[in-house]
């Protein structure tokens, strides 16, 4: 498990949400955002390492390096989503289904090439440490998200800053699953 990538792969894919997140902090309890957000994001993980491991099957490591244009075409792809939300759930569900309704495409696309290569224990450490990442988000947030630095800099640079790591995340599944080794080999 290279948490670095993990931490930064997770920053990247939740920058947008953790705007949301301050907007489902002012409305709902932090426990019940805090629980829809947790759900989402194992779902998520879960789907993509399952899809992962599907394709490792079928294809050679090397090939599932392709997998690296998917963050780097979320990056160029301008896809602005907003939330939807509905006031007849759970504080729960309904930030589960916000959650999964924003954050379904990037996190399937960014986190499925850099769980690819993982076995059984990684994946388990990851999501591990995913969950305590997305914990001290909601508590980082809840705490610093009425500040109105904050909202202006994530405002001015989310943005740029989440392209850019999502792009990097790409070039490091290239390199990570021998596809530029071997496609300097085959020139």
């Amino acid at each position: 498990m290279n948490t670095t990538l993990i931490f930064i792969t997770f920053l990247a894919v939740n920058l947008d949400f953790f705007f949301i997140l301050l907007f489902l902090l002012e409305r709902y309890r932090t426990r019940d955002v805090m629980v829809g957000y947790l759900l989402g994001i194992a779902i998520l993980l879960v789907a993509s390492f399952c899809v992962g491991k599907a394709l490792a099957l079928l294809l050679p490591e090397w090939v599932l390096g392709i997998l690296g244009f998917l963050p780097i075409y979320m990056a160029l792809h301008d896809n602005d989503e907003e939330p939807g939300q509905d006031s007849h759930h759970s504080p729960v569900v309904a930030t589960l289904v916000t959650y999964l309704a924003v954050c379904s495409g990037c996190n399937l696309s960014i986190f499925l090439p850099v769980l690819t290569g993982e076995n059984y224990r990684e994946f388990a450490l990851t999501v591990a440490f995913v969950l305590f990442l997305a914990t001290m988000a909601v508590v980082l947030i809840k705490r610093f998200g009425a500040l109105t630095v904050v909202k202006q800099l994530l405002n001015r640079y989310g943005e740029v800053l989440m392209k850019t790591v999502y792009i990097g995340a790409g070039l490091y599944v290239f390199y990570d699953s021998g596809l530029l080794v071997h496609l300097i080999n085959l020139v």
